[in-house]
């Protein structure tokens, strides 16, 4: 949901209900970016270190870039709280979880088994493309009325701009 379609702050924070005050939250910082940029890192982390049981046989997937896999997946996890918290770094995030996705393809067991690496690419392209709302300049003595306003527009010529030509082509 783009924070375009919402209204920037609700009339009365102080009645709004803990659901609507996270709605609220929400909808003034990246939140799907940041979300999807932690759970990339879940995979990019889990999969090095997975020791799978079946029976008898332990089947380890560990494999020598553990540690770059460690790194990775705890700065994806970083970024997305980063861009939670603090929106103004969100195309810093956004740009740095698409370049660890895809550093995590040769580093990470092919980025998680593609599911932290697309998980990163969606975050990070969500988390640049995220803008807050602008607020609307409040007019002092002015109430809301749900009306346009007019606008009163000048219509007469400029002195420093020429008279149009007359029919015949003369000035």
């Amino acid at each position: 949901m783009s924070s375009a379609t919402v209204p920037p702050w609700p009339q009365q924070e102080s009645q709004a209900t803990p659901w609507e005050r996270f709605r609220t939250w929400r909808h003034t910082r990246p939140f799907w970016g940041g979300l999807l940029a932690i759970l990339a890192g879940g995979p990019i982390l889990y999969f090095p270190y997975f020791h799978l049981k079946l029976g008898q046989l332990t089947m380890a997937m560990s494999t020598t870039a553990g540690a770059g896999s460690l790194v990775i997946g705890v700065l994806l996890i970083a970024l997305g709280l980063t861009a939670w918290f603090q929106p103004v770094v969100r195309v810093f995030c956004g740009v740095a979880t698409t370049i660890l996705s895809l550093i995590s393809i040769p580093v990470s067991n092919f980025g998680g088994f593609l599911l932290g690496f697309l998980l990163g690419l969606v975050a990070g392209g969500l988390l640049v493309s995220w803008a807050p709302l602008k607020e609307e300049p409040a007019v002092e003595g002015a109430e809301f009325t749900g009306e346009q306003p007019e606008q009163a527009a000048d219509t007469q010529l400029l002195p420093a701009q020429p008279q149009a030509a007359d029919p015949e082509g003369q000035r």
